[in-house]
């Protein structure tokens, strides 16, 4: 009678032909040529109960081995630096040095947009090492740029104009305030005939600021806030020049005619409010099957105040 067949020996062969492929594999790639597994009956797989086993024992060690040894290098490959001195790629894209110039680049930009063009404490640093008579010197050459300014203005050369009186204003002394503050007016009227009406009321309000009962200056700024639709503080800068110099028709006429205008305005941009706010109730009350025209708002002629009532069919009353 035939011995009947281990059903464990399939299992066991096709388990050493497996390592064996993955350990001869292993072996080439490590470049090891030795530890080849040798079989002890001519090629034969033993059986479970053959005691020459031996090999397959090994055989299972170091595939064991390999796969720590593969582990091991996988884990080791992910905590190495790259070569360029990197730390990797941990979640976040590292910034470059080229967007961190483009950072840098931008900071002198805004530093230039928010300093002022004249830095009064700046000068007075610089000018604290100059003599009287560098200082007399330098006042001399801003006048005479002024008067070449002013030559240029009367010429419609109002470009050329405005660049004279800014050269003068970078060499005028501080300690002239009253220089300065003629300068900054006149360069004024050279940006308000180039249509440069913010820039030339920030010259008006900075020779004021310098020499506050300067007329001139004041009167000049009036009107370009009256050109900017600016009509409380044009009426303002009105008021102060007459309380500076009666004898102005200008600014006299300015002051009765302005106020009329503010409360025109003022009506006008009430009106504007109150049709955006009819049309935003009209839309929140349409889904009701209502609509603002429901609702009359009534003002009380002794207090001022307001009340509301509602009307259930508006056009029916009307009749």
């Amino acid at each position: 009678m035939e011995p009947q067949e281990d059903c464990f020996f399939d299992c066991e062969e096709n388990l050493q032909e497996h390592g064996k492929r993955l350990h001869d594999g292993a072996v080439s790639q490590l470049g090891a040529g030795e530890g080849t597994v040798k079989n002890s009956r001519n090629g034969a797989p033993p059986s479970c109960g053959d005691s020459d086993s031996s090999g397959l024992s090994e055989l299972k060690r170091n595939f064991e081995e390999l796969s720590v040894d593969r582990l091991e290098g996988e884990a080791s490959e992910s905590t190495v630096a790259p070569e360029d001195g990197s730390h990797g790629h941990s979640g976040h894209e590292s910034v470059t040095e080229e967007e961190k110039d483009d950072w840098t680049d931008t900071e002198p930009e805004l530093k230039e947009e928010l300093a002022p063009e004249f830095d009064d404490e700046h000068l007075k640093e610089i000018e604290k090492d100059l003599t009287e008579e560098e200082k007399e010197s330098r006042r001399k050459e801003s006048v005479a740029l002024k008067e070449k300014g002013n030559s240029q203005f009367k010429e419609g050369e109002h470009v050329e104009a405005e660049e004279s009186y800014t050269a003068a204003l970078h060499i005028c002394p501080v300690s002239c305030s009253k220089e300065r503050s003629i300068l900054f007016s006149n360069r004024a009227a050279a940006r308000s005939h180039q249509d440069k009406k913010e820039e030339a009321i920030k010259d008006c309000s900075k020779a004021i600021e310098l020499n506050p009962d300067y007329v001139r200056a004041l009167l000049r700024r009036a009107e370009l806030y009256e050109k900017t639709d600016k009509l409380d503080e044009a009426l303002e800068d009105y008021k102060s020049v007459l309380e500076k110099d009666p004898s102005l028709p200008v600014a006299r006429e300015a002051c009765m005619r302005l106020p009329q205008q503010i409360q025109e305005r003022n009506e006008r941009l009430k009106e504007e409010m109150m049709s955006k706010l009819k049309d935003l109730g009209n839309m929140v009350l349409r889904p009701f099957g209502l609509s603002t025209s429901n609702f009359q708002v009534n003002q009380d002629s002794g207090s001022g105040s307001y009340s509301i009532n509602f009307v259930q069919n508006p056009g029916t009353n009307r009749r």
